[in-house]
C-alpha cells in the first residue's frame, strides 16, 4: 500500500509539474515575441537589463517579506549569486540571438540546454555518466550542428550566442533545482531578478538609449509576464523531476515557429526542423531512460 501511495504521489507531482511547465512555455513565447519586437530599436544588453530591473518593482512585496522574515528561513546566498551571474550572461547572449536569428532557430538551439544539464548533473552532482547519457549528448550536439551547418554556411553570431547560452541556462536549472530544497518560489525568483539586474547594469549603461513611452509600456508588460513565467517554472521544478519536465518544454518549438511565421514572417528552413527534431528526440530519450532508471533504483 505504501509503495502504491508513493507511486501515486510521484505521478501526481509530475502531472502538476508538467501543467506548470506548459503554462510557463506559453508565457515565454509571449516574452519571446515582445523581445523580438523591441530588439529592433533597443540594444539587447539594455533590453535584458530593463526586463529584470522593471521586474524588481513587481517583486517588491517579496523583498519586503524576506527582510521582515530574515531569521525565519534558510538563505543560500552563494548559490543565489552564482545562479544570478550565470543567468545574466546567458540572458545577454539570448537577447543578442533573438535580435539576429529567426525565433524558431533560437528556440531549437536552446533545446540543447537539457543535454548540457545531463553533463552538469554528472560533473557537479555526482551522477554517473552512462552510455545513454553520452549518446544523448552526442546526438544533441549533432542536431545543433545540422542547424548551423559549419563549413557549409556562414555561422551567424546569433547562433553561436545561443549555443553558448544553453549550458549557462542548464547550470541555472540545476542550481534552481537544488535551491527548491530550502527556498520558496518567491525568494528564488526575487533573488534571481536582483542578481541579474545588478550584473547587467554596468554593460547596459555603456549602450544606453532612453526608451520611448511605447517601449516602456512594452517593457513593463514583458517584465511582468516574464516574472509570472519564472514563478510557474519554479513551481514546476518543485512539483516534478527535471527529466519529467523536459519533453513538455519542447512544445515551445511549435509555438515559436507559429509566432515567427504569423508575426514576423519567418519561415524555418528544413535544416532547422531536422536539427530541432534530432535535439528533441535526443533529450526526450534521455528523459525517458532517466525516469526508468530512477524507478528501478527506487524499487531496489
Amino acid at each position: 500500500m505504501t509503495g502504491l501511495r508513493g507511486k501515486f504521489a510521484a505521478s501526481s507531482g509530475n502531472a502538476k509539474g508538467i501543467a506548470w511547465m506548459f503554462l510557463a512555455g506559453l508565457i515565454f513565447v509571449f516574452v519571446t515575441g515582445a523581445v523580438r519586437h523591441l530588439s529592433s530599436s533597443i540594444h539587447p544588453i539594455q533590453l535584458a537589463f530593463l526586463r529584470y530591473a522593471i521586474a524588481l518593482i513587481f517583486l517588491a512585496p517579496i523583498f519586503w517579506r524576506e527582510i521582515r522574515g530574515y531569521r525565519n528561513r534558510p538563505h543560500r546566498y552563494g548559490l543565489h549569486i552564482a545562479r544570478g551571474l550565470l543567468q545574466a550572461i546567458g540572458v545577454m547572449l539570448w537577447f543578442y540571438a533573438m535580435a539576429n536569428i529567426p525565433v524558431a532557430e533560437v528556440t531549437a538551439l536552446g533545446f540543447t540546454a537539457p543535454i548540457f544539464a545531463t553533463i552538469g548533473a554528472a560533473l557537479f552532482l555526482g551522477e554517473k555518466l552512462y552510455m545513454r547519457r553520452i549518446s544523448a549528448v552526442f546526438f544533441g550536439f549533432a542536431g545543433a550542428m545540422v542547424i548551423i551547418r559549419p563549413g557549409l554556411e556562414v555561422i551567424e553570431w546569433g547562433a553561436i550566442a545561443q549555443l553558448t547560452a544553453a549550458p549557462l541556462f542548464a547550470a541555472t536549472m540545476l542550481i534552481g533545482k537544488r535551491l527548491t530544497e530550502t527556498e520558496n518560489n518567491g525568494t528564488m525568483v526575487a533573488a534571481l531578478g536582483l542578481c541579474v539586474a545588478i550584473a547587467l547594469f554596468p554593460p547596459a549603461l555603456y549602450v544606453w538609449r532612453t526608451p520611448s513611452v511605447e517601449e516602456m509600456i512594452w517593457l513593463c508588460g514583458v517584465a511582468g509576464v516574464a516574472t509570472l513565467g519564472h514563478l510557474a517554472m519554479t513551481q514546476a521544478f518543485r512539483c516534478a523531476e527535471i527529466t519529467a519536465l523536459q519533453p513538455i518544454s519542447f512544445l515551445q518549438l511549435v509555438w515559436a515557429s507559429l509566432l515567427g511565421f504569423y508575426i514576423f514572417s519567418e519561415v524555418p528552413d528544413i535544416w532547422t526542423w531536422i536539427g530541432g527534431g534530432i535535439i528533441v528526440t535526443s533529450a526526450t530519450y534521455i528523459a525517458h531512460r532517466e525516469a526508468r532508471a530512477r524507478k528501478r533504483a527506487h524499487h531496489d
